[in-house]
């Protein structure tokens, strides 16, 4: 299976959270991505699981969820088939 992104080295500092995709470091802002992790303890931060695919990371003490397209700003579109109107029978 192909990953959609290469996730490591994931850690916070205070309101920040910095994360390793696809070999570039990126610090997120947690008062911009997610209340609860900014909220969360150390422990509820630091138990978290990379989705094996790669598009996503979870927090199952806290019940979030970060994709890593929306965390780097990927906007997906459907293909031109989906796009096109089609008359109804």
């Amino acid at each position: 299976m192909d990953r959609a992104h290469d996730v490591k080295k994931l850690s916070f500092e205070k309101d920040r959270m910095r994360l390793k995709i696809d070999g570039k470091e990126h610090v997120f802002d947690l008062r911009e991505i997610s209340q609860r992790l900014l909220e969360a303890s150390t422990e509820e931060r630091s138990t978290y699981e990379i989705s094996p695919s790669g598009y996503g990371i979870h927090w199952p003490l806290i019940d979030e969820d970060l994709s890593i397209d929306g965390l780097l700003g990927v906007k997906h579109t459907p293909p031109e088939s989906q796009l096109s109107i089609r008359p109804e029978a």
